[in-house]
This record gives C-alpha cells, structure tokens and sequence, in this order.
C-alpha cells in the first residue's frame, strides 16, 4: 500500500503539526497507510508539546515531486555478471527487454547489455575463446558432468575434424585449448595426455575407461552433449560471461532523481534503457524509457492550509486526497473529487476530533494532547475572536483525555514557546509569517507570540529595517510584524514604513506611530489581515 503523506503549511506551527499527527493517527486505524510530516523547522513551542505528551516529531519533507521511485520500473531486473549471454538472452527474451543490468556479487552496477550489444556479439564476436564457468557450459549445451575440476574455464576453442593421425602429428595441445571431440579414442587419449584444459564429447560420445582414468589424473575437466560438433560449435560462445560483453559506462539514474531531470536527460541521450541504482551504486533495477506512463503520484493531504503557496515543493506533481483545513478557500485545484472538511472552527485540530467521534475511535491519551494543544494554540487558550463552541467543547473533553487543565497547561505550553532568546530579528519575523497577494501586491503578515514584548520593542528600529528590506530585496508592497502580548491580549505592530497610510486606514487610527499597540487584536485571520484588504480594495 503507497504511504499517504500528511503535512501543513510551510511555516509549521501548533496547529499544523498536531494536525498532521493526530489525523495520521486516525487514518491509519481505519485502514489507510499515512505518515505525518513536517514542511519546515518545528517551534519550540511545538517542541514542548511534542515532548509532554511523548511524541514522535514528524520528519521533514522536502517536496512531493515525482520521482524515479514513484514509477513502477522493473525493480530487481538485473543479472550477475558470471552468468552466460544464453542466460542473459533468456531473460531479456522472457521479460520482454531490450536491455539488461549487469552486476557483480556485491549488486553493484558493473555495465549494461542490449539486444544490439548481442547481436554484434553473435556477428562479430571472438569464436576462439571462451572465458566462463564450467557451469555455464554445462547449461548453455544442456550437458552432463563427467569430470570437473576448475570452477572456471578459459582457453581456446577448437573443433576436431582432421584424421587422427593428421590430428596427433601435426596440432601441439596445451592446457589452453579446449576440444570438441567425438568419441575418437586415439584423439582423446592424447588431448589428455596433453592436458587440455576441457574437453566436449559431443553426440553423447562416450569415453573409455582407460581415458577416463587417464584424465583424471591429468585433471582434465570433461563434459558430455547431446549435440552434434555443429551445433555445440554454434552454441559454445554463448556460455561465455555476459559481462564480457556489457557495455562498461551505461548512463544511470537514480531512484531518487526527479522525473523532471529524467526526461531532460533521456531527450539528450535518446537511450532506450537506464539502470537505476542508489547512492550507494547498488543496482536496484532497470528502467525502459517504455515505462515513462506508468506514474505513481505520491498522495498527499493536507492540513492547516489550502493554498498553493502555503503548501509543498512539487504538489502539482502530487495526488491531493484530502483536505482538512480552518481557513478561507485558496487557489487550489484538483483533477479529480477529493474529500474536503473545511469548517469556520479556531483550529484544524477542532475539526480532526469531530472526524473521531465521527468515526468512532477511540482517542489515546497522547493524540488527545496533540489535538488540545492544537485548539489552544491557535485560539489563545480560547480567547481569540475565531474561538467557537466547537472550539470550546472539543477542549472540555480533550483536556479530561489528556489528564491536564488546559489552562495551566495552555500557559506553560505559550511561556514555553513564546522565549525568543538565541533567535535573529529574521528569525523572529520569519518564524509565523503568512504571504498573501491582492492586485497584483504582495502582502506580508508576520506574528509573534510572547510574554516579553519589550525583548522586540526595544530595538523596534533595528526590526523596521529588516522590513524595509524585505520590500525592497523581495518585491513586497506591504509588510507587518504583530507582537501578540499572551498575558494582555493585544498585539503591538510594526511596518514598512512606505506602508504607512495603509495600516492607519486600515485600523482607522489618528496618528499611527510603530509599536502601536492593538488591543483585543490576536487574531491574524479575523483581525489583522481583513482590515488590510478592505483598505487595498477600497483603492484598488
């Protein structure tokens, strides 16, 4: 069963990856195969939880691009290097190939063999030597054993058909020569005495006493067919080593590789065939240019988001199976029907523990932790504006599951994660930050939640910079940073300065000066970024 991947947005916070968890959880306990992943680095709030409730922490996920792995290439097509050409022509013929890995004990990538590599082989090949095993001249001549006593056979290649007596007086035999002899006993009785290296007794010839004695004590390896001296001819040079004829620098790929990269390569090339191995070298099969359709897609679903931008590297390339998202419709489509909850709750997790109770599973003690965790993240332990009844009694009964007050444990969770202490100013802004785009602007929304405020007041100006230049360096029109004060309720906010008019319309302010605090205003969603597109809309 293909893995379905689960994962949020690319700024992963609370919300995101308690939702990734807890809705793996679930799906794998009614059937399906899911693991939860991470787009990004994980904050420390979310560190804190993880760790309370003895919690695996997703691994990162770098993109969902099509790769090698995710087409059904022939996996495991290859062949060990000491088998025959008849072998290798077998299988290629069998499995309907045009090539064929060559690998050495170890499955390490040692050449490729093709039809036309054996073709020339059978034309234009070296007729006079053999280099091979005893086994595979065995097969290759469906023979029969009679002495044996080198595991590999190398020499030259000659077919007996003078008169014994022109044989004897005038061919010198060494133990380089291999014969193909019929059941000639005066011949016979001096190749062996001569110590050839192997002798092949065709037409099922059958060898005297006195010679078979006689060779075994000059260890001279013999083999008996039932092939005539024409056929055995013919068929000899086929049990030699297939590696003798791979081609020794094919063009490879790798399983990791991305699709994209592939058809770059193979429009270059214009190969047929490409071993595909690891980063190991390890050969891990073949993959016919024939096979390009046979896609997999990796299966995704989402939490936490639904927007393109928001999301993964590569997730056109993906199958979108499902989305369970909080907030407003974004700018993904999909090819095909998927399952989509989206509901007006404060969290993801609010959503995943109604698909519980819906479904019937029972919630464990950790993936109750998770989802309430989840809840009181993004609702500000149930003081945001987006906070519902749902919101309100998903923590009611998490929090009896989870066996924690969720409000001494929500406030030990935010003092946890809200320390900014180690971090850059980039850190800082980057960490929660949302991009929008209105008309043709680009908007940046960054928010921070902490206990001390004055540890980002007090170098507002240095921050304002920072702002200053991501418009410039990034092509922003607009970007804010709101420092959410857990303790207070409100939020402080900074800004670019060229969009000054704009926020002091937007929060119908006065005299609007950086630092302004706002107060109730914690809500990214419902109170920080509407009033910024009505102001854009207006002018627009």
């Amino acid at each position: 069963m293909q893995t379905t991947y689960i994962f949020g947005h690319r700024k992963p916070d609370t919300d995101s990856i308690c939702a990734s968890i807890s809705l793996s959880y679930l799906k794998n306990k009614l059937g399906m195969k899911t693991e939860p992943m991470s787009l990004g680095e994980i904050n420390k709030e979310t560190k804190y939880v993880l760790n309370y409730f003895n919690l695996k922490q997703p691994k990162y996920l770098n993109d969902v691009k099509l790769q090698i792995k995710d087409i059904e290439y022939k996996k495991n097509c290859y062949l060990n290097g000491k088998e025959s050409i008849i072998t290798g022509f077998n299988y290629m013929n069998h499995n309907d190939l045009t090539g064929l890995p060559i690998v050495d004990d170890n499955k390490k990538l040692v050449g490729l063999v093709t039809q036309k590599e054996l073709a020339k082989e059978l034309i234009q090949g070296d007729f006079t030597h053999l280099k091979t095993s005893y086994q595979n001249i065995l097969n290759t001549l469906n023979g029969e054993e009679i002495l044996k006593f080198d595991d590999e056979i190398e020499g030259n290649i000659m077919a007996v058909a003078f008169r014994s007596t022109t044989f004897i007086q005038n061919i010198k035999i060494t133990a380089d020569d291999i014969l193909i002899i019929g059941d000639r006993n005066n011949i016979l009785e001096y190749v062996i005495t001569s110590k050839a290296k192997l002798i092949i007794l065709v037409g099922n010839g059958e060898l005297s006493s006195h010679n078979y004695e006689l060779a075994k004590i000059n260890k001279v390896n013999i083999i008996k067919t039932s092939y005539d001296t024409f056929n055995t001819t013919k068929l000899i040079n086929l049990s030699n080593y297939i590696e003798n004829v791979a081609f020794s620098s094919p063009t490879t790929i790798q399983d990791t590789d991305y699709y994209t990269s592939f058809k770059e390569l193979s429009e270059k090339t214009k190969h047929t065939n490409y071993p595909v191995i690891n980063k190991k070298g390890d050969c891990l099969g073949l993959f016919p240019i024939t096979l390009s359709s046979l896609k997999k897609p990796k299966k995704v679903i989402l939490v936490d988001h639904n927007e393109k931008e928001q999301s993964v590297d590569g997730l056109e390339e993906a199958s979108i199976v499902e989305i369970v998202d909080h907030h407003k419709l974004g700018t993904l489509a999909t090819t095909l029907p998927i399952n989509f909850r989206n509901m007006a709750v404060g969290s993801s997790n609010t959503i995943i523990y109604n698909l519980y109770k819906e479904n019937k599973v029972v919630i464990p003690q950790n993936m109750a932790g998770a989802m309430l965790s989840g809840i009181l993240s993004d609702t500000l332990l149930l003081k945001s504006p987006t906070t519902t009844s749902l919101d309100k009694e998903a923590v009611m009964e998490l929090e009896k599951i989870a066996d924690v007050n969720y409000q001494t444990y929500g406030f030990d969770m935010f003092k946890a994660g809200s320390s900014l202490e180690g971090m850059t100013k980039e850190n800082i802004i980057f960490q929660d930050f949302k991009k929008f785009n209105y008309d043709n602007q680009n908007i940046g929304v960054g928010q921070v939640f902490t206990t001390d405020v004055d540890y980002i007041l007090n170098e507002k100006e240095q921050y304002i910079d920072i702002l200053n230049n991501i418009c410039n360096e990034q092509e922003y029109n607009i970007v804010t940073l709101f420092i959410t004060d857990i303790i207070n309720n409100g939020s402080y906010i900074l800004y670019n300065d060229n969009a000054h008019d704009i926020i002091q319309e937007s929060y119908k302010l006065d005299r609007l000066k950086q630092g302004h605090y706002l107060k109730n205003v914690v809500s990214r969603k419902k109170q920080m970024i509407p009033p910024i597109l009505e102001t854009l809309e207006k002018h627009s």
